[in-house]
């Protein structure tokens, strides 16, 4: 589609500030290398690579259109967008540039032009390129003529200038080579550059008690150590000795970090709320900002139908020194009355972040730095678990005042279990990275946070060091990071307004507003360069619609339209054609959280159903074409988390009991339930890994809808070149997948083999089986259940026999499509 210009770079130079200094510009190789491919209709290949240069200008308009945009499309999927400008004479301008990620099976590039209008916009023609004129690579820079709908030139024969360039991405240096090198710069065209010199902390789950994971080997003859994130929290805001930070989609003043009686600490007996309020009294600058949920008010109910407790938080903090805002997710300017509307009730603030001054890696205590957080645990009731996932036996202690089940009408402590377990994924960051997860934080605290109360560092800088880096070049254990956001105008401030600027910064013009979206960016870069195989958690997984290929429905007006399950399936089929062995493991929750019949929660699994058998369906197709017969699940498989419990005799005894024949009291009475999987994560090859707070939807993935943020990370001593990587990441995998599982096997450390994935697979239905069953004789031996789907041999996803519902409800596996519910509020 449409390329760069010479003029593009990689990351901003015109949004720089002491803590974010401006990075330099690339080189012309880089932008040469520069990948984003897509599909020619019927083709057989692999994906192509294609860049979109400048979109220029229209000429031949009358002077009386108002404010004109461009669409950029590949048949059903809209993948790029002009700002709006005024029409006041007849040859607009728009010199945009874009680096567009395509994945795509299109027949014709299609450039439309539309007039704006206060609801909608009108269509004023359209442009097309053949996209046998683009696959040989070279750059076209034409004149297009415009037609109307009905295939004729319209009124004044206008035409409009493009730029183009197309890039096969099987000719890139990095497709399928992993990080061959510690020189690896990062992922191109992005707000924030790679940061070398770091330290990361990894955590599964909020807490990790003593003796829980077993022996695993690293290189070196080390041996994997967990890290406790709750923990490191409580140490890190307690030590804090001028800012503490705080961002979040939920923070909750009640709740208390440290709950296990094997690892107390002088003050873990406080809550949260008391905690912030003594530092603050202490003189440390306290700033929060929580999502506003529009729902939280009076007329509605208090909690709000997230159960968020913002207003609740709110109210805690109402003249203290803890400067708590909660920040609606407001749009970026020029959005219509009724976007405004859309966006401030349908989406969210969602990021989780924390910032606070430590003392030096040395222990010095004198000069400070800035140490972060970044993940998908919020500091709020219901994320605090353990790997053993308990739904029973902590209800007499360490959840007995955090009882979280909303997956039931009414379920309380008083009524007893199962509560819902949660499991989830977060990371500290130390070095240059850090810092621009504080940037981030000020960005939003200018665009929304109200009084200027951040801490000016520049007035401190005989306290804090400069962003430098806190580990050696030759350090074993030493990690180049990046950081990545879903953000537009709307919620942080600073970002420019001139098209060339907003290229620079690695940033993407809307019709109304500057995006960001460098989350899905870094999935699909690591994605692109993945050798072996893939892990991911996450939350949701749906997407990539315009390649559903619906029988029922229109896939274009669904709208999810983010990449990252497309280049799933077609990395796996660029394997098969290549006679190699790749695999991708996908663990996500049984159900989105919420009572499973309820209309939203089965548009989610429609969604998702659909996207998987679109996936399944590409594999099925490259296996027949290359005349293999194999299991598909072979290839890429699903899971999801449960656990189940017998009952013990110290156990906690409620003092009321579930409404008969409810989904609660089936729960209860069966003694199991889901492990709720928050994570937003994924590992490649065991090199490379993402962490954040953005879900595998287009919510998360849009830049223009929730505001998410993420990193990804490597250990440039650690890669998968010669011999598979033996890191920190290697550790943390083979760490869940104890937690998982239950055990370890030998398989486990070459995840890309046959051998691996069926026995992973043969373990989660046997656990499944056990988790379903009538009857119960111990406890589950393992969480991780096969997804109770059956894959047809040409991909084709069914219900499992005698399985319609989820065990215990009356919640249909496959969902359901919602006649009421607009996609863009379940995609």
């Amino acid at each position: 589609m449409i390329t760069g210009t010479t003029s593009l770079l990689a990351t901003t130079t015109t949004i720089a500030s002491p803590t974010n200094p401006a990075p330099t510009s690339p080189t012309k190789s880089q932008l040469a290398t520069t990948d984003y491919y897509f599909l020619p209709e019927n083709s057989e290949n692999l994906a192509r690579n294609m860049v979109v240069k400048e979109l220029e200008e229209a000429v031949g308009f009358t002077e009386t259109a108002s404010k004109l945009y461009a669409t950029i499309d590949l048949e059903k999927a809209r993948v790029g967008r002009t700002r709006l400008i005024d029409c006041n004479h007849s040859h607009p301008k728009w010199d945009e540039s874009f680096h567009i990620y395509c994945a795509h099976v299109t027949s014709n590039v299609s450039f439309s032009i539309k007039e704006d209008q206060p609801i909608g916009a009108s269509h004023i023609g359209r442009a097309q390129i053949p996209i046998q004129e683009v696959l040989n690579g070279n750059e076209i820079d034409k004149w297009l003529d415009i037609f109307h709908k009905h295939n004729k030139p319209i009124h004044g024969h206008s035409k409009l200038h493009v730029k183009l360039q197309f890039f096969d991405i099987s000719q890139d240096r990095n497709w399928c080579r992993g990080i061959r090198s510690e020189n690896f710069r990062g992922v191109p065209y992005t707000f924030f550059p790679q940061r070398n010199g770091c330290k990361v902390s990894l955590y599964q789950d909020a807490h990790v008690p003593n003796g829980f994971i077993t022996k695993i080997p690293l290189s070196g003859g080390k041996f994997y150590e967990p890290q406790r994130c709750w923990e490191d929290i409580f140490d890190a805001i307690s030590k804090a000795k001028h800012l503490i930070y705080i961002a979040g989609w939920s923070v909750y003043t009640k709740i208390i970090l440290i709950r296990d009686p094997k690892r107390q600490k002088p003050g873990g007996d406080k809550t949260l709320g008391e905690i912030l309020k003594k530092k603050a009294k202490e003189g440390v600058r306290v700033l929060i900002l929580v999502w506003d949920d529009r729902t939280s008010t009076n007329v509605l109910k208090r909690n709000g139908l997230m159960h968020t407790h913002d207003e609740e938080t709110g109210e805690y903090f109402y003249n203290s020194e803890v400067h708590c805002v909660l920040c609606p997710r407001n749009p970026d300017n020029g959005r219509s009355i009724i976007q405004d509307f859309e966006i401030s009730t349908m989406f969210t603030h969602h990021q989780k972040i924390i910032v606070v001054d430590s003392e030096m890696p040395n222990g010095n205590d004198e000069r400070r730095r800035i140490v972060s957080f970044v993940g998908g645990i919020d500091l709020c009731d219901g994320r605090y678990d353990t790997p053993s996932h308990s739904i029973f036996g902590t209800l007499g202690t360490a959840h007995h005042n955090d009882f979280h089940q909303p997956n039931f009408a009414g379920a309380s402590i008083e009524k007893g279990g199962p509560r819902e377990p949660w499991h989830d994924i977060h990371t500290r960051l130390e070095g240059p990275v850090a810092w621009d997860v504080l940037f981030n934080f000020e960005q939003r605290w200018w665009k929304q946070g109200g009084k200027d109360l951040l801490v000016k560092l520049r007035e401190l800088d005989e306290i804090f060091i400069s962003p430098s880096p806190v580990m050696y070049p030759q350090d074993q254990e030493t990690w180049s990071v990046q950081l990545f956001r879903s953000i537009d105008g709307g919620a942080a401030f600073g970002f420019p307004e001139d098209p060339d600027c907003v290229a620079k910064a690695g940033l993407v013009c809307g019709k109304d507003n500057i995006i960001d979206r460098s989350i899905q960016d870094g999935y699909i870069n690591a994605i692109r360069r993945a050798k072996n195989f893939i892990y991911i958690e996450n939350q949701y997984f749906l997407g990539s619609s315009f390649a559903w290929n619906s029988k029922d429905l229109k896939d274009e007006e669904v709208g999810a339209l983010h990449l990252i399950p497309k280049e799933l399936s077609l990395k796996i089929v660029s394997k098969i054609e290549a006679g190699e062995r790749f695999t991708v493991y996908v663990v996500i929750p049984m159900w989105p959280e919420g009572i499973p019949e309820i209309a939203s929660v089965q548009a989610i699994l429609n969604w998702q159903k659909r996207t998987m058998e679109m996936m399944y369906t590409d594999i099925a197709k490259a296996l027949k074409a290359k005349g293999i017969e194999a299991n598909l699940k072979d290839y890429l498989t699903f899971f999801c988390l449960g656990n189940r419990e017998k009952k013990e005799n110290e156990e906690y005894v409620p003092l009321q009991k579930p409404p008969s024949n409810s989904d609660y009291s089936r729960a209860q009475e069966s003694r199991r339930f889901m492990i709720y999987v928050h994570a937003k994560m994924m590992i490649v090859d065991d090199e490379y890994i993402i962490i954040g707070s953005a879900n595998l939807n287009q919510r998360s993935m849009d830049g223009a809808r929730d505001s998410e943020i993420a990193m990804g990370a490597y250990q440039p001593q650690h890669l998968a070149t010669s011999n598979p990587a033996r890191g920190q990441i290697h550790g943390f995998r083979m760490a869940l997948w104890y937690e998982h599982l239950g055990m370890l096997d030998d398989s486990f450390v070459r995840p890309e083999s046959l051998e691996c994935i069926q026995k992973v697979n043969r373990m989660s239905e046997k656990y499944w089986n056990l988790y379903s069953g009538e009857t119960l004789e111990e406890d589950l031996p393992g969480h991780l259940l096969s997804y109770p789907v059956r894959v047809s041999a040409n991909g084709e996803i069914t219900e499992l026999p005698g399985m319609e519902h989820f065990p215990d409800t009356r919640a249909r596996v496959l969902g359901s499509t919602s006649e009421f519910l607009p996609p863009i509020l379940t995609t």
